[in-house]
């Protein structure tokens, strides 16, 4: 989660490589052979400025969808489906800049709100699907943190040291920034044990959330049928896999393997690490997801792909399509690959 402050800065990036012309003239330097690009939830509606939505990074809208796809069209990229990464990657020349679209998690709103956008254009993307979520018993603890504070007046973590004023707006919004980033940054048993005492408190269902939020298998076996849809893993429970031991990691991207294969009839090539920063997914992630037989792993690492990245195919970066940064000028500069200049300070590859 990307703290407001942090958001004004980018927002400030965006515009002023936008008026410099600086995502046009710095492309050739800055661009990749590709980029793959990472979605998550495509809603009609945009929350409005200040309201209490702390998830609204993870949601655009259709229309904003539509945008994008026009929009590398405008820039020359080719939308290409994951399986040819590998050989695009490898060859010999560059040629035309593609991209790669990817949805994490396993929404229903994909279906409903973004698929009618993606057959308009025709174009191929990738759903990566939690095998718990699909099956109905997996906690989207960002979500029920959201709601169950949407549901309190205070939230209280006595052992997070945390007693917070939760009974407007603002206050909500604050609560959720102190209590994601304290809960962030410990355990990930605690802070599921935290965020389900809050849903009880909310009286709420996680379940009934996940339900409600994430498609069945019955739904993702139809869309399976999609020529134009590849299917990926995102494991069992969408944890954050390397603050767990190896045991657990290797059952993670395994079983879910194991488990979409026996669900779909086919087993995934691709898989997308939870999370993804450097925090979440590293080196034993990369090569737990190669002995599982995975053709790639994608992280959240920003950065566009290079011919280096061909030797890496465990280690991907992502171009995070953000729904706090709806404009054609956040477009323009990520897709023209300046913003990660400073971001990785020149690095091409970040892969360690």
């Amino acid at each position: 989660m990307i703290p407001i402050d942090r958001h004004r800065l980018f927002q400030t990036g965006f515009a002023a490589i936008a008026a410099t012309g600086a995502d046009r003239w710095l492309a050739p330097v800055a661009r990749g052979r590709g980029v793959i690009l990472t979605f998550h939830r495509v809603t009609p509606e945009a929350p409005p400025p200040g309201a209490y939505a702390p998830n609204r990074l993870l949601s655009i809208t259709p229309d904003f969808l539509d945008r994008t796809l026009h929009c590398l069209a405008g820039r020359g990229f080719e939308v290409i489906g994951l399986d040819a990464v590998p050989a695009r990657l490898g060859a010999g020349r560059a040629g035309r800049p593609f991209a790669v679209l990817t949805f994490d998690d396993g929404y229903r709103d994909n279906v409903e709100h973004a698929l009618p956008v993606l057959r308009r254009h025709g174009v191929p993307w990738t759903l990566y699907v939690t095998t718990d979520f699909a099956e109905g018993t997996g906690r989207l603890w960002w979500v029920e943190l959201e709601r169950a504070i949407a549901r309190l007046d205070r939230i209280v973590l006595p052992e997070a040291g945390l007693d917070l004023p939760a009974a407007n707006e603002a206050g909500r919004n604050a609560a959720f920034a102190q209590v994601y980033a304290r809960l962030r940054a410990g355990p990930e048993d605690v802070l599921r044990a935290e965020v389900a005492r809050l849903v009880r408190e909310a009286g709420l269902d996680s379940a009934a959330v996940t339900r409600g939020l994430c498609l069945s298998w019955d739904e993702i076996r139809a869309l399976a049928r999609d020529e134009a849809v590849t299917i990926g893993a995102h494991t069992l429970s969408h944890p954050m896999l390397a603050k767990h031991d190896a045991v657990t990691a290797r059952r993670e991207i395994e079983t879910a393997r194991r488990i979409i294969a026996d669900r779909l009839g086919r087993a995934p090539d691709h898989v997308s690490y939870p999370v993804g920063d450097a925090g979440s997914a590293g080196p034993r992630e990369f090569r737990l997801a190669r002995e599982a037989g995975f053709s790639t792993g994608v992280t959240t690492r920003p950065g566009h792909l290079f011919a280096g990245h061909a030797a890496h195919l465990h280690a991907l970066p992502r171009v995070s399509v953000n729904g706090c940064f709806q404009t054609e000028a956040a477009l323009r500069a990520l897709l023209s690959g300046v913003p990660f200049l400073a971001w990785n300070r020149g690095r091409r590859l970040d892969v360690a």
